[in-house]
């Protein structure tokens, strides 16, 4: 009598690392988040077909503190207060631009958008993410999180559910990224 062994039960025998999957949280479509920093809740519309996180803000500037670049920008949000919002640059974006939004005059076919980084509860999790700044005040939900994004939160995307997460409920003491 032989044995025979499938390719799936070898695989665990000779790495039995990958039988051990990194435990996920299950998300809807759309769950409510906390910019934990500026103690507004809002709902969010979770998109893994977009990389990045994108937040909406208006009257977008950078200038320059001790030496580094800064953004100074507003909510473009409308149960937002209308005090202006500083943060430390983290980078800058390059979003492939639709081919509505294309120009050929401009020949570019990207728009650069200022990328800060906040701290954001969704449900039990504090994370801090990048996030991109542009006036998404045409759009149902001001803050989209993106792939990126949702890695840090170990998210699965559940796209028949919406608000699986609840309502967020981070402490203060709460550690980022665990």
């Amino acid at each position: 009598m032989r044995l025979k062994l499938s390719p799936l039960l070898l695989c665990l025998v000779f790495f039995p690392g990958l039988g051990i999957a990194e435990e996920k949280t299950i998300y809807g479509l759309n769950e409510y988040v906390r910019l934990f920093d500026l103690d507004l809740k809002l709902a969010a519309k979770l998109d893994t077909g977009a990389k990045t996180a994108s937040l909406s803000a208006r009257d977008i500037k950078r200038f320059k503190r001790d030496g580094e670049t800064w953004v100074h920008f507003y909510l473009a949000i409308d149960e937002a207060h209308n005090s202006p919002i500083e943060r430390p640059l983290a980078r800058i974006s390059k979003i492939k631009r639709r081919a509505g939004d294309y120009d050929p005059d401009e020949e570019k076919t990207y728009t650069a958008r200022p990328v800060i980084e906040m701290d954001i509860c969704m449900g039990q999790a504090l994370r801090t993410i990048e996030v991109n700044l542009t006036d998404r005040s045409a759009f149902q939900y001001p803050l989209l999180i993106g792939s990126e994004a949702l890695k840090n939160f170990t998210a699965l995307v559940d796209p028949a559910l919406k608000y699986a997460a609840g309502k967020p409920a981070c402490t203060p003491d709460a550690n980022l990224g665990e």
